[in-house]
């Protein structure tokens, strides 16, 4: 290529330039690179790798067997996700109703979009193929070594055993994630719900009509009205959940990480029993200690706090009890303090190890200086805390943003609503955006709703972890603080 064609190359956009150079590739190519465009194995055969284009070829005839019998009748009807619904038909020849040859939405979608994404990884690869056998032209042409297939091996396990290591996570990826992602945000735009359920029935695409209902302004529409109450309560709960655990676990390590505490261990191990107690029997056990007629509730009525709310107006005249997890209010606070005593262990082990790295020295310092204890905590052991623990905290107000356990084992059959617009849309005031979409699918089977709320909840997570991770890696900012 000479000087001007590279200049003109590097002016192209990265798409150009890469279809630019396959055309190149393939005008330039010999015989056997313009037969590898049938046979993806013919230019190996003819650089004496014959078990790399065994190979190839294999895979080529397979996914040419494949696709066509396997994945297209699955991909032709993606348009309208099947048009034959289940019947009964009555067959003469055997006297019985048989079941006809029904389409089932669900799969038509699945494997659908499985289908696609086969399509472009063969694409992908046929593509890279044609590269390939180019540049073993080139190095045949120069008289440069070709690796038999038994050195390719051998680098497979030395200077790409990073590409080796990396196959499997990201075929995991792939396959687990980002299949359900793109299953889940179609399913947002069809009409799947507990009326049109496979495999009796069909469903359709719909388009925006989800998201038009959960963002509307019409009074009739109770989705709208329970998604703003339902999103404020997590973003509060997130908020809440996150600072509290977050400070209170700083208060604990530093007391008892003083130097006038005693029984340290004894003090550690008290709060790593909250941390060693699966929560699931936990949380289970503090719904039944804070229920109407919970253990909590008859210590409360025998020492007179009941009443003494009563006369302060936070409980209803007509209750005997504290409605810790039956009143939205309550039930919301009560929520948030039991979720300091789950989380806030975590944060001291952190800390702990965190206020034990900071160089002693600084801190003598900084008292040499004439530096008081609040001084020396908001000037050097706060700001070492936040830097240490920036990107768990991120990680941690994602993870209150999706925190089913607390939310669900806590309100489960003790809760219910008395707002009739959540409870048409099947949502209480306690509910997070994860576990409304739970409800929705689990006891409710619409699955259109519940995939746009995963859609919303996905967005809103991810934007959260990237501006947040952007800030605080930015920069040379470990070199500042240091």
């Amino acid at each position: 290529m000479s000087a001007h064609d590279k200049r003109k190359a590097k002016c192209q956009p990265a798409a150009g330039r890469f279809f630019t150079s396959l055309i190149r590739d393939i005008r330039e190519g010999d015989i056997w690179v313009k037969l590898s465009l049938l046979v993806c194995g013919t230019g190996y055969f003819a650089r004496k790798q014959y078990v790399k284009g065994t190979i190839i070829t294999l895979l080529q005839a397979a996914l040419m067997i494949f696709i066509p019998t396997m994945l297209w009748p699955y991909m032709s009807k993606i348009g309208t996700l099947g048009t034959v619904q289940r019947e009964l038909v009555y067959n003469p020849v055997t006297r019985k109703n048989e079941t006809n040859d029904f389409d089932n939405s669900f799969k038509i979608l699945l494997f659908g979009i499985i289908g696609f994404i086969v399509v472009i990884t063969a694409v992908v690869l046929y593509i890279k193929n044609i590269r390939s056998v180019r540049r073993l032209q080139v190095r045949a042409e120069n008289h440069k070594h070709i690796d038999t297939f038994r050195e390719g091996c051998s680098q497979l396990f030395n200077k790409r055993f990073h590409f080796t290591l990396l196959s499997m996570p990201v075929l995991g990826v792939v396959v687990l994630v980002i299949v359900p992602l793109i299953v889940l945000f179609c399913v947002g735009f069809t009409n799947y719900d507990r009326n049109h359920l496979v495999p009796t029935h069909l469903f359709t695409w719909v388009g925006l009509e989800n998201f038009q209902s959960l963002f509307s302004q019409q009074l009739t529409d109770t989705f709208s009205y329970s998604f703003r109450v339902v999103l404020t309560w997590t973003l509060t709960w997130a908020f809440f959940a996150t600072v509290s655990t977050f400070f209170l676990g700083i208060f604990l390590a530093m007391f008892i990480n003083n130097r006038k505490t005693y029984l340290k261990r004894m003090w550690r191990t008290f709060f790593v029993v909250a941390i060693a107690v699966p929560q699931f029997i936990s949380l289970l056990l503090i719904r039944n200690f804070f229920a109407d007629t919970g253990i909590v509730n008859t210590i409360c009525r025998d020492v007179g706090i009941t009443q003494f709310f009563k006369n302060i107006g936070w409980i209803a005249p007509g209750l005997d009890y504290i409605p810790f997890l039956s009143n939205p209010q309550w039930a919301k606070a009560t929520i948030i303090c039991i979720n300091i005593w789950v989380g806030a262990p975590y944060i001291m082990l952190i800390t702990t190890g965190i206020l034990l790295n900071i160089p002693q020295e600084l801190i003598e310092s900084a008292q040499v200086d004439g530096a008081n204890g609040f001084k020396i905590f908001t000037h050097i052991k706060m700001p070492y805390i936040l830097f240490t623990t920036g990107p768990f905290l991120i990680m941690q107000f994602i993870g209150n943003l999706n925190n089913f356990n607390i939310i669900y084992l806590l309100t489960q059959e003790v809760y219910v609503t008395q707002n009739q617009a959540l409870a048409a849309s099947n949502a209480k005031e306690v509910d997070l955006l994860i576990t409304w979409l739970y409800r929705l699918t689990q006891e409710h089977s619409n699955y259109k709703m519940a995939s746009v709320i995963g859609i919303l909840v996905f967005i809103m997570t991810a934007a959260c972890a990237l501006l947040a991770f952007n800030r605080i890696i930015r920069g040379n900012r470990e070199e500042n603080f240091q």
